[in-house]
Protein backbone atom coordinates (compact mmCIF):
# COMPACT_ATOMS: atom_id res chain seq x y z
CA UNK A 1 0.00 0.00 0.00
CA UNK A 2 1.32 3.44 -0.94
CA UNK A 3 2.04 5.69 2.01
CA UNK A 4 0.18 9.02 1.94
CA UNK A 5 2.17 12.23 2.21
CA UNK A 6 1.88 14.47 5.23
CA UNK A 7 -1.16 16.74 4.98
CA UNK A 8 -0.26 20.31 4.05
CA UNK A 9 -1.62 23.55 2.57
CA UNK A 10 -0.33 26.17 0.13
CA UNK A 11 1.16 28.12 3.04
CA UNK A 12 3.62 25.27 3.53
CA UNK A 13 4.97 25.61 -0.01
CA UNK A 14 7.78 28.09 0.54
CA UNK A 15 11.46 27.61 -0.21
CA UNK A 16 14.38 28.18 2.16
CA UNK A 17 14.76 31.65 0.61
CA UNK A 18 11.15 32.58 1.29
CA UNK A 19 9.69 32.06 -2.19
CA UNK A 20 6.25 30.54 -2.66
CA UNK A 21 6.61 27.43 -4.83
CA UNK A 22 3.25 25.99 -5.86
CA UNK A 23 3.43 22.25 -6.43
CA UNK A 24 1.82 20.53 -9.41
CA UNK A 25 -1.57 18.87 -9.18
CA UNK A 26 -1.50 15.14 -8.47
CA UNK A 27 -4.42 13.83 -10.57
CA UNK A 28 -4.04 14.41 -14.30
CA UNK A 29 -6.31 11.96 -16.13
CA UNK A 30 -8.40 13.19 -19.07
CA UNK A 31 -12.01 12.88 -20.09
CA UNK A 32 -11.85 11.92 -23.73
CA UNK A 33 -13.63 9.84 -26.32
CA UNK A 34 -12.44 6.25 -26.31
CA UNK A 35 -10.51 6.67 -23.07
CA UNK A 36 -11.00 5.42 -19.54
CA UNK A 37 -13.15 8.43 -18.70
CA UNK A 38 -15.80 9.02 -21.35
CA UNK A 39 -17.82 12.24 -21.40
CA UNK A 40 -21.31 11.34 -20.14
CA UNK A 41 -24.08 13.44 -18.66
CA UNK A 42 -24.53 12.70 -14.97
CA UNK A 43 -21.27 10.81 -14.55
CA UNK A 44 -19.04 13.59 -13.22
CA UNK A 45 -19.19 15.92 -10.25
CA UNK A 46 -17.23 19.13 -9.72
CA UNK A 47 -16.14 20.06 -6.20
CA UNK A 48 -15.27 23.73 -5.84
CA UNK A 49 -14.93 26.68 -3.52
CA UNK A 50 -16.51 29.94 -4.61
CA UNK A 51 -13.51 31.65 -3.04
CA UNK A 52 -10.84 29.81 -5.03
CA UNK A 53 -9.87 31.43 -8.36
CA UNK A 54 -8.63 28.12 -9.78
CA UNK A 55 -11.94 26.40 -9.01
CA UNK A 56 -14.03 29.33 -10.22
CA UNK A 57 -12.39 29.40 -13.64
CA UNK A 58 -13.81 25.87 -14.09
CA UNK A 59 -17.21 26.86 -12.73
CA UNK A 60 -17.29 29.82 -15.12
CA UNK A 61 -16.74 27.56 -18.13
CA UNK A 62 -19.35 25.11 -16.85
CA UNK A 63 -21.90 27.96 -16.76
CA UNK A 64 -20.80 29.49 -20.06
CA UNK A 65 -21.07 26.15 -21.85
CA UNK A 66 -24.42 25.37 -20.22
CA UNK A 67 -23.31 22.19 -18.45
CA UNK A 68 -25.02 22.73 -15.11
CA UNK A 69 -27.56 19.98 -15.82
CA UNK A 70 -24.91 17.50 -16.99
CA UNK A 71 -22.28 17.93 -14.25
CA UNK A 72 -23.14 18.29 -10.57
CA UNK A 73 -21.45 20.85 -8.32
CA UNK A 74 -20.69 20.93 -4.60
CA UNK A 75 -19.50 24.13 -2.92
CA UNK A 76 -17.37 24.22 0.23
CA UNK A 77 -17.64 26.62 3.13
CA UNK A 78 -15.19 29.50 2.60
CA UNK A 79 -13.46 29.19 5.99
CA UNK A 80 -10.89 26.42 6.38
CA UNK A 81 -11.42 24.05 9.30
CA UNK A 82 -9.47 21.33 11.07
CA UNK A 83 -9.96 18.32 8.78
CA UNK A 84 -9.21 15.80 11.52
CA UNK A 85 -10.59 17.62 14.57
CA UNK A 86 -10.50 14.53 16.78
CA UNK A 87 -6.79 13.89 16.17
CA UNK A 88 -4.67 16.35 18.20
CA UNK A 89 -1.57 15.34 16.24
CA UNK A 90 -3.13 16.24 12.86
CA UNK A 91 -3.21 20.04 12.55
CA UNK A 92 -4.19 20.23 8.88
CA UNK A 93 -6.85 22.80 7.98
CA UNK A 94 -8.75 22.78 4.70
CA UNK A 95 -12.04 22.84 2.81
CA UNK A 96 -15.16 21.63 4.61
CA UNK A 97 -18.66 20.92 3.28
CA UNK A 98 -21.75 22.42 4.85
CA UNK A 99 -25.41 22.90 3.94
CA UNK A 100 -26.69 26.48 3.59
CA UNK A 101 -28.95 26.07 6.64
CA UNK A 102 -26.17 24.81 8.93
CA UNK A 103 -25.03 27.05 11.80
CA UNK A 104 -22.12 29.45 11.23
CA UNK A 105 -18.51 28.34 11.62
CA UNK A 106 -15.69 30.07 13.46
CA UNK A 107 -12.13 30.18 12.14
CA UNK A 108 -9.96 27.14 12.83
CA UNK A 109 -8.62 28.97 15.88
CA UNK A 110 -12.05 29.91 17.20
CA UNK A 111 -12.53 33.50 16.04
CA UNK A 112 -15.54 35.00 14.26
CA UNK A 113 -18.83 33.58 13.01
CA UNK A 114 -19.22 32.88 9.30
CA UNK A 115 -22.46 31.69 7.77
CA UNK A 116 -23.05 28.86 5.32
CA UNK A 117 -24.97 30.77 2.65
CA UNK A 118 -23.99 29.59 -0.81
CA UNK A 119 -22.63 26.25 0.38
CA UNK A 120 -23.70 23.03 -1.35
CA UNK A 121 -22.95 19.77 0.50
CA UNK A 122 -21.41 16.67 -1.02
CA UNK A 123 -24.49 14.86 -2.29
CA UNK A 124 -22.41 12.25 -4.15
CA UNK A 125 -20.15 10.79 -1.48
CA UNK A 126 -21.48 12.40 1.68
CA UNK A 127 -18.02 13.53 2.75
CA UNK A 128 -17.39 16.21 5.36
CA UNK A 129 -14.08 17.45 3.94
CA UNK A 130 -12.40 17.71 0.54
CA UNK A 131 -9.58 15.77 2.18
CA UNK A 132 -11.91 12.75 2.39
CA UNK A 133 -12.24 12.71 -1.42
CA UNK A 134 -8.48 12.61 -1.83
CA UNK A 135 -8.11 9.79 0.64
CA UNK A 136 -10.89 7.84 -1.12
CA UNK A 137 -8.86 8.24 -4.32
CA UNK A 138 -5.64 7.01 -2.64
CA UNK A 139 -3.90 10.37 -2.88
CA UNK A 140 -0.17 10.50 -2.17
CA UNK A 141 0.40 14.28 -2.41
CA UNK A 142 -1.07 15.44 0.89
CA UNK A 143 -2.44 18.66 -0.65
CA UNK A 144 -6.24 18.66 -0.73
CA UNK A 145 -7.07 21.45 -3.16
CA UNK A 146 -10.05 22.41 -5.29
CA UNK A 147 -11.24 22.05 -7.98
CA UNK A 148 -11.79 18.30 -7.95
CA UNK A 149 -13.38 16.61 -10.95
CA UNK A 150 -14.87 13.37 -9.63
CA UNK A 151 -15.99 10.28 -11.52
CA UNK A 152 -19.10 8.83 -9.88
CA UNK A 153 -18.77 5.57 -11.83
CA UNK A 154 -15.28 4.62 -10.67
CA UNK A 155 -15.52 6.70 -7.48
CA UNK A 156 -12.23 8.44 -7.94
CA UNK A 157 -10.67 11.78 -8.82
CA UNK A 158 -10.21 12.26 -12.54
CA UNK A 159 -8.31 15.54 -12.40
CA UNK A 160 -7.53 18.37 -9.98
CA UNK A 161 -5.60 20.67 -12.33
CA UNK A 162 -7.89 23.60 -13.13
CA UNK A 163 -6.34 24.45 -16.50
CA UNK A 164 -6.94 20.91 -17.73
CA UNK A 165 -10.45 20.66 -16.29
CA UNK A 166 -11.28 23.95 -18.00
CA UNK A 167 -10.30 22.56 -21.40
CA UNK A 168 -12.21 19.33 -20.86
CA UNK A 169 -15.34 21.28 -20.01
CA UNK A 170 -14.79 23.44 -23.07
CA UNK A 171 -14.48 20.63 -25.61
CA UNK A 172 -15.50 17.18 -24.38
CA UNK A 173 -19.12 17.70 -23.35
CA UNK A 174 -20.51 19.52 -26.38
CA UNK A 175 -23.04 16.73 -27.02
CA UNK A 176 -24.75 17.55 -23.69
CA UNK A 177 -23.99 21.29 -23.50
CA UNK A 178 -26.62 23.99 -23.94
CA UNK A 179 -24.05 26.22 -25.63
CA UNK A 180 -21.95 23.76 -27.66
CA UNK A 181 -20.88 26.38 -30.20
CA UNK A 182 -18.79 28.29 -27.68
CA UNK A 183 -15.11 27.44 -28.05
CA UNK A 184 -12.75 29.09 -25.60
CA UNK A 185 -9.68 27.44 -27.11
CA UNK A 186 -10.17 27.77 -30.88
CA UNK A 187 -7.47 26.27 -33.04
CA UNK A 188 -6.69 29.53 -34.81
CA UNK A 189 -5.90 31.27 -31.50
CA UNK A 190 -4.20 28.46 -29.61
CA UNK A 191 -0.65 29.72 -30.11
CA UNK A 192 -1.66 33.20 -28.90
CA UNK A 193 -3.59 31.78 -25.92
CA UNK A 194 -0.70 29.52 -24.90
CA UNK A 195 1.70 32.47 -25.09
CA UNK A 196 -0.58 34.61 -22.93
CA UNK A 197 -0.97 31.86 -20.34
CA UNK A 198 2.81 31.34 -20.26
CA UNK A 199 3.45 34.72 -18.65
CA UNK A 200 0.10 35.61 -17.07
CA UNK A 201 0.07 32.49 -14.90
CA UNK A 202 3.46 32.89 -13.16
CA UNK A 203 3.40 36.68 -12.95
CA UNK A 204 -0.29 37.43 -12.21
CA UNK A 205 -2.41 34.34 -11.40
CA UNK A 206 0.30 32.84 -9.21
CA UNK A 207 2.08 36.15 -8.81
CA UNK A 208 -0.38 37.49 -6.25
CA UNK A 209 0.23 34.37 -4.14
CA UNK A 210 3.98 34.74 -4.57
CA UNK A 211 3.57 38.18 -3.01
CA UNK A 212 1.17 37.14 -0.27
CA UNK A 213 2.87 33.94 0.84
CA UNK A 214 6.47 35.17 0.54
CA UNK A 215 8.43 34.85 3.78
CA UNK A 216 11.36 37.06 2.80
CA UNK A 217 11.59 40.63 1.58
CA UNK A 218 13.62 39.61 -1.47
CA UNK A 219 11.07 37.02 -2.57
CA UNK A 220 8.22 39.48 -2.10
CA UNK A 221 10.03 42.28 -3.96
CA UNK A 222 10.72 40.05 -6.96
CA UNK A 223 7.13 38.83 -7.15
CA UNK A 224 5.79 42.37 -6.70
CA UNK A 225 7.85 43.78 -9.57
CA UNK A 226 6.91 40.91 -11.89
CA UNK A 227 3.23 41.25 -11.00
CA UNK A 228 2.92 44.92 -11.81
CA UNK A 229 5.12 44.68 -14.88
CA UNK A 230 2.73 42.02 -16.19
CA UNK A 231 -0.33 44.10 -15.29
CA UNK A 232 1.14 47.02 -17.22
CA UNK A 233 1.58 44.68 -20.15
CA UNK A 234 -2.06 43.59 -19.93
CA UNK A 235 -3.17 47.22 -19.77
CA UNK A 236 -1.28 47.90 -22.97
CA UNK A 237 -2.80 44.91 -24.78
CA UNK A 238 -6.32 45.88 -23.73
CA UNK A 239 -5.86 49.44 -24.97
CA UNK A 240 -6.14 48.26 -28.57
CA UNK A 241 -8.35 45.16 -28.44
CA UNK A 242 -11.37 43.99 -26.47
CA UNK A 243 -9.92 40.68 -25.23
CA UNK A 244 -6.46 39.32 -24.56
CA UNK A 245 -6.24 37.30 -27.78
CA UNK A 246 -8.11 39.79 -29.98
CA UNK A 247 -11.82 40.07 -30.77
CA UNK A 248 -12.86 36.73 -29.23
CA UNK A 249 -13.24 35.86 -25.57
CA UNK A 250 -11.03 32.85 -24.80
CA UNK A 251 -9.82 30.75 -21.89
CA UNK A 252 -7.02 33.27 -21.36
CA UNK A 253 -9.66 35.83 -20.35
CA UNK A 254 -11.47 33.40 -18.05
CA UNK A 255 -8.21 32.49 -16.32
CA UNK A 256 -7.13 36.10 -15.83
CA UNK A 257 -10.55 37.38 -14.78
CA UNK A 258 -10.70 35.22 -11.66
CA UNK A 259 -7.52 36.84 -10.38
CA UNK A 260 -8.52 40.36 -11.36
CA UNK A 261 -11.94 40.22 -9.67
CA UNK A 262 -10.21 39.41 -6.35
CA UNK A 263 -7.48 42.01 -6.67
CA UNK A 264 -8.99 45.18 -5.19
CA UNK A 265 -11.19 43.56 -2.49
CA UNK A 266 -8.53 41.12 -1.24
CA UNK A 267 -5.05 41.06 -2.73
CA UNK A 268 -4.23 44.77 -2.36
CA UNK A 269 -4.65 44.43 1.41
CA UNK A 270 -4.07 40.79 2.20
CA UNK A 271 -1.27 39.96 -0.23
CA UNK A 272 0.35 43.40 -0.08
CA UNK A 273 -0.07 44.05 -3.82
CA UNK A 274 -0.63 47.70 -3.03
CA UNK A 275 1.15 49.61 -5.76
CA UNK A 276 -2.29 50.59 -7.03
CA UNK A 277 -5.86 49.34 -7.37
CA UNK A 278 -6.96 47.69 -10.60
CA UNK A 279 -9.76 50.23 -10.94
CA UNK A 280 -6.97 52.77 -11.56
CA UNK A 281 -6.10 50.97 -14.81
CA UNK A 282 -8.71 52.31 -17.26
CA UNK A 283 -8.48 49.46 -19.76
CA UNK A 284 -8.25 46.65 -17.20
CA UNK A 285 -11.14 48.12 -15.23
CA UNK A 286 -13.35 48.32 -18.31
CA UNK A 287 -12.29 44.81 -19.32
CA UNK A 288 -13.24 43.37 -15.90
CA UNK A 289 -16.66 45.05 -16.12
CA UNK A 290 -17.05 43.75 -19.67
CA UNK A 291 -16.31 40.17 -18.64
CA UNK A 292 -18.46 40.39 -15.52
CA UNK A 293 -21.41 41.28 -17.77
CA UNK A 294 -20.81 38.26 -20.02
CA UNK A 295 -23.45 35.53 -19.53
CA UNK A 296 -22.24 32.86 -17.11
CA UNK A 297 -19.38 34.85 -15.61
CA UNK A 298 -21.06 36.72 -12.75
CA UNK A 299 -22.72 33.49 -11.58
CA UNK A 300 -19.28 32.20 -10.59
CA UNK A 301 -18.44 35.30 -8.50
CA UNK A 302 -19.43 35.30 -4.82
CA UNK A 303 -17.61 38.16 -3.14
CA UNK A 304 -18.87 37.11 0.29
CA UNK A 305 -17.16 33.73 -0.02
CA UNK A 306 -14.06 35.32 -1.54
CA UNK A 307 -13.44 37.82 1.25
CA UNK A 308 -14.47 35.42 3.97
CA UNK A 309 -12.08 32.71 2.82
CA UNK A 310 -8.95 34.79 2.49
CA UNK A 311 -9.37 36.74 5.70
CA UNK A 312 -10.53 33.84 7.91
CA UNK A 313 -8.59 30.77 6.74
CA UNK A 314 -4.94 31.58 7.43
CA UNK A 315 -4.31 32.22 11.14
CA UNK A 316 -0.66 32.92 10.42
CA UNK A 317 -1.59 35.87 8.19
CA UNK A 318 -4.73 37.14 9.97
CA UNK A 319 -4.89 35.61 13.48
CA UNK A 320 -8.23 37.11 14.55
CA UNK A 321 -10.11 36.50 11.26
CA UNK A 322 -11.24 40.12 10.96
CA UNK A 323 -12.66 40.86 7.49
CA UNK A 324 -12.11 44.38 6.06
CA UNK A 325 -15.39 46.14 5.31
CA UNK A 326 -14.31 48.52 2.56
CA UNK A 327 -14.68 48.05 -1.14
CA UNK A 328 -16.60 49.50 -4.06
CA UNK A 329 -18.17 46.87 -6.36
CA UNK A 330 -17.03 48.84 -9.41
CA UNK A 331 -16.98 45.69 -11.57
CA UNK A 332 -20.80 45.57 -11.45
CA UNK A 333 -21.12 48.81 -13.41
CA UNK A 334 -21.77 48.44 -17.16
CA UNK A 335 -18.86 48.52 -19.58
CA UNK A 336 -18.87 50.18 -23.00
CA UNK A 337 -15.95 48.15 -24.39
CA UNK A 338 -18.18 46.13 -26.72
CA UNK A 339 -19.64 49.27 -28.29
CA UNK A 340 -16.27 51.03 -28.38
CA UNK A 341 -14.45 48.28 -30.26
CA UNK A 342 -17.43 47.63 -32.52
CA UNK A 343 -17.42 51.30 -33.48
CA UNK A 344 -13.65 51.31 -33.96
CA UNK A 345 -13.87 48.24 -36.21
CA UNK A 346 -16.67 49.85 -38.20
CA UNK A 347 -14.65 53.02 -38.75
CA UNK A 348 -11.60 51.02 -39.78
CA UNK A 349 -13.70 49.07 -42.25
CA UNK A 350 -15.18 52.22 -43.71
CA UNK A 351 -11.74 53.78 -44.16
CA UNK A 352 -10.45 50.59 -45.78
CA UNK A 353 -13.41 50.53 -48.18
CA UNK A 354 -12.86 54.17 -49.08
CA UNK A 355 -9.22 53.45 -49.86
CA UNK A 356 -10.09 50.53 -52.02
CA UNK A 357 -9.11 48.15 -49.27
CA UNK A 358 -5.43 49.14 -49.69
CA UNK A 359 -4.36 49.98 -46.13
Amino acid sequence: MTMAAKARTALDETSTTGEFKRTDAGFRSKIERGGRFEAEAGRYHLYISLACPWACRCLTVLYMKGLEDAIGVSVTHPTWQRTRPHDPADEHIGWVFRAPTDPPLASSTGFGSFGCEGCVPDTVNGTAFVRDLYEMANDTTGKYSVPVLWDTKERTIVNNESSEILRMLNSEFNHVAKNPGLDLYPEALRAAIDDLNSWIYPSINNGVYRCGFATSQAAYDTAFEELFSALDRVEGILSSQRYLAGDALTEADVRLFQTLIRFDPVYVVYFKTNKCFLREYPNIAGYVRDLYGTPGVAAAVHMGHIKTHYFTSHPRLNPYAVIPRGGDAWWERPSDRAEFFATAASKTGAVAAGAGGKL
